[in-house]
């Protein structure tokens, strides 16, 4: 070669050169891979959609949590009114051994004492004792003439009867009490056979 082919560069020139060519590499990468530095944004549907499957979930949260909420007060108030009863089935069973007694001492009164004055004061309290038991919706069980019922009365004898068919209460020995569905105290009873 000769050196008037050769064109002299000085050493400035070829550091220019070189940041050119690797001006253009870095610019036509930059073009093939828009992505990576910047992201692409979202369109309005996909925030709609994003948005719709978030509020699904937070509503799907608020209905669990107030299932549970409910459910947990009538869990409460179940409790509640299972204590409740058995307050009051201990409260009535410690207050029929005295109504018992009144009854039994009532049946055996003899006349001259019923004529007295006290005797009403004394017939008042009986009168007031049933009474709280009524307001505690306690009843007394059927018993006589009734089918005999095992989960209401407990027979302590059989006895031949031409007034009452075979399994018909004929005789009621202690009443039996009852709160709604719930047996105190089932009827001691004697049964038709």
């Amino acid at each position: 070669m000769s050196e008037e082919q050769v064109e002299e560069t000085t050493p400035q020139e070829e550091v220019d050169i070189v940041e050119g060519e690797v001006e253009e590499t870095a610019v036509s990468s930059e073009e093939t891979s828009p992505e990576s530095e910047e992201e692409v944004e979202p369109t309005c549907e996909d925030l709609l959609t994003a948005a719709q499957e978030e509020a699904s979930k937070n509503l799907d949260g608020w209905m669990r949590s107030q299932a549970e909420f409910s459910n947990a007060r009538k869990r409460m108030e179940k409790q509640r009114v299972d204590i409740q009863v058995r307050a009051t089935t201990d409260m009535v069973t410690r207050l029929l051994p005295v109504v018992d007694d009144f009854n039994r001492a009532f049946e055996n009164v003899p006349d001259t004492v019923s004529e007295d004055s006290w005797f009403e004061g004394v017939e008042m309290v009986n009168r007031k004792m049933i009474g709280i038991l009524e307001s505690l919706n306690v009843e007394a069980i059927e018993a006589v003439g009734q089918e005999f019922d095992p989960n209401c009365h407990e027979a302590i004898m059989q006895e031949e009867s031409e007034e009452y068919e075979s399994g018909i209460v004929t005789e009621e020995l202690q009443t039996g009490y009852k709160i709604g569905d719930r047996i105190i105290r089932p009827s001691l009873v004697k049964v038709a056979a």
